[in-house]
C-alpha cells in the first residue's frame, strides 16, 4: 500500500481502492465465508432437533450453549488477542470448530441425537468463538484505510451469505439430512482457515500489544485495565447495557421462536426463505452504510434499528410466509446499517493497544444476557404461546431504539476520522482533521504477523 492510499474515502463513496487489497480481500473471503455456515446452523438445528422428537425449547438451549460459551469467556479471548498472534489465534478457532462441526454431522447422519452431546458440541464452538472473535476488531484497521468502508464491505458480504446459507440449508434438509448441513458448515470453517493462513498483516501498532508481563497475576492486571477503559467510555457501556435488555426480550427470544415457528407451520424452506430475506436486508443496510457517512453514527444507527420490530412481529402476528419475509428484510436492513455505525465507532474511538479488551468487553456484554432469552424462549412460549412472545419481542425492540436516542452520550458521540487513534485512556468525542486512518494500518511493512 503506497502513500497516496491514506487518503480518507470522499464522503458517501462506497468501498474502492482505500478498501482493497489481497489481505483484505482474504479476510473479507474468510468473514464470507464463515457467515454463510452459520447462517445455515439454525435451519439445520431447528430442523434436526424437531426431527428427533424434540421442541422449541430443545432448539433454544442448543443456542444458548454456545452463547453463554461464548459471552462468557470472550473477555478472556481479548486479554488473549492483545498478548498473541491475533491470526494464529483465529486459525486455531477455525479448526477447533471444523472438527466440532464435523462431530455434529456424523451424529445427524447416525441418527444417534441427544440433546446434551448437541450442547456440549455448541458450547466448544462457543469457546472457539470467544477466542477467534476479539481479534476482528483489530485486524479490520489494520487492512484498510478506511474503517467505516471495510465495515461496510464486510457486513454485505456477511448479509449475501446470509441470504444465501438458509436457502441452500432447506435445500440440504429437505433433499439430504440435517447432517449434510452441519458437514457443509464444517467446510466454511476450513476455507475460513485456509484465507487466514494465507493472509498477511502488517505489524501492529508500536505499543499496540503493551501488556503487563507474564503469569496469571498480569493476565488479570490486563483484564482490569481492559475493564477500566471500557468502565470510562459512557457511550460505550451505555449502549451495552441497553443491549442487554434487547438481548433477552427481542433477540434471544426471536432466533429460536422464529425458527420453530415457521418451520412447524410452514416448513424448512419456508423459513429458508424467510431467512434468506432477512439477508437480503442485511445487503441492503451494509450498502446504505458503505454510502452514508452521518456525523453522530450512533443516532443515526438507532434510528435504523427501527425496523427490526417488524421481523417478530409480523411472525407473532400469523401473518402470510411474503409478509414475514418483507418484515425480516426491513429488519435485516436496520441490523445491518446499526451493526456497521457500532463497529466503526468502536474501532475508531478505541484506542488499539486496549481495543482487543475493550472490544471482548463490548461482545460479552452484548451477549451476556442472549443465552438467558434463548433459555426462557420456551418456557415464555409455554405459558403465554409463541406469538405473543414475539409480538413483545417487536414492541420492546421499539423501547430499545428510544432508549439509545435518550442517552446523550450516544446520540451525541460525533464520529471521528483520524490518522492518529486516540491513547489509551482517553476518549476522543470530535472529529478532528487527518485520513481515517490507525497507525497500525498506515504501515507500509508487509511482513507476516508472528
Amino acid at each position: 500500500m503506497d502513500a497516496t492510499s491514506a487518503r480518507p474515502a470522499p464522503q458517501g463513496a462506497t468501498a474502492g481502492w482505500a478498501v482493497w487489497s489481497r489481505d483484505f480481500a482474504l479476510f473479507f473471503t474468510a468473514r464470507a465465508v464463515a457467515r454463510l455456515g452459520d447462517t445455515m446452523l439454525p435451519v439445520a438445528l431447528a430442523a434436526g432437533l424437531l426431527q428427533h422428537g424434540y421442541g422449541a425449547g430443545a432448539v433454544g438451549l442448543a443456542m444458548a450453549a454456545t452463547a453463554a460459551a461464548f459471552a462468557g469467556l470472550v473477555v478472556f479471548g481479548g486479554v488473549l488477542a492483545d498478548r498473541f498472534s491475533t491470526r494464529r489465534l483465529m486459525i486455531g478457532a477455525d479448526l477447533v470448530r471444523l472438527g466440532t462441526q464435523a462431530l455434529a454431522a456424523a451424529l445427524f447422519f447416525s441418527g444417534h441425537v441427544v440433546l446434551w452431546q448437541i450442547c456440549a458440541i455448541g458450547f466448544v464452538n462457543g469457546v472457539a468463538g470467544a477466542v477467534f472473535q476479539p481479534g476482528v476488531a483489530s485486524t479490520v484497521p489494520r487492512l484498510s484505510s478506511d474503517v467505516q468502508g471495510a465495515n461496510g464491505a464486510i457486513r454485505v458480504a456477511e448479509s449475501a451469505a446470509q441470504l444465501a446459507g438458509p436457502a441452500v440449508a432447506g435445500l440440504l434438509v429437505g433433499f439430504a439430512s440435517p447432517g449434510g448441513v452441519f458437514a457443509a458448515h464444517a467446510t466454511t470453517y476450513a476455507l475460513s482457515a485456509l484465507c487466514l493462513l494465507l493472509l498477511r498483516l502488517p505489524p501492529p501498532a508500536q505499543g499496540s500489544r503493551a501488556v503487563s508481563g507474564r503469569g496469571s497475576r498480569a493476565f488479570r492486571a490486563d483484564l482490569v485495565q481492559g475493564w477500566r477503559e471500557f468502565r470510562a467510555r459512557r457511550w460505550l457501556w451505555s449502549v451495552i447495557a441497553v443491549w442487554c435488555v434487547y438481548m433477552i426480550a427481542v433477540w434471544g427470544p426471536t432466533v429460536p421462536l422464529v425458527a420453530a415457528e415457521v418451520v412447524q407451520e410452514h416448513g424448512a424452506r419456508a423459513y429458508g426463505l424467510v431467512n434468506s430475506a432477512l439477508g437480503a436486508g442485511t445487503v441492503v443496510g451494509g450498502l446504505l452504510a458503505l454510502r452514508l457517512r452521518p456525523r453522530r453514527m450512533l443516532r443515526a444507527g438507532a434510528i435504523a434499528l427501527v425496523g427490526f420490530a417488524a421481523f417478530p412481529a409480523s411472525v407473532g402476528a400469523g401473518l402470510d410466509v411474503p409478509v414475514m419475509a418483507a418484515g425480516a428484510a426491513v429488519a435485516g436492513a436496520g441490523m445491518s446499517f446499526w451493526g456497521v455505525m457500532w463497529a466503526t465507532s468502536v474501532q475508531t474511538q478505541v484506542p488499539p493497544d486496549v481495543l482487543n479488551r475493550i472490544h471482548a468487553y463490548d461482545v460479552a456484554g452484548s451477549l451476556a444476557m442472549m443465552p438467558v432469552g434463548q433459555a426462557l424462549a420456551g418456557p415464555a412460549a409455554s405459558a403465554l404461546g409463541a406469538d405473543h412472545v414475539l409480538l413483545v419481542a417487536g414492541a420492546t425492540s421499539f423501547a430499545v431504539c428510544a432508549a439509545l436516542l435518550l442517552i446523550p452520550a450516544v446520540r451525541g458521540l460525533v464520529r471521528v476520522d483520524t490518522g492518529t487513534a486516540p491513547r489509551a485512556g482517553t476518549v476522543t468525542a470530535t472529529a478532528p482533521p487527518g485520513p481515517a486512518r490507525t497507525a497500525a494500518a498506515a504501515e507500509p511493512s508487509r511482513t507476516r504477523e508472528h
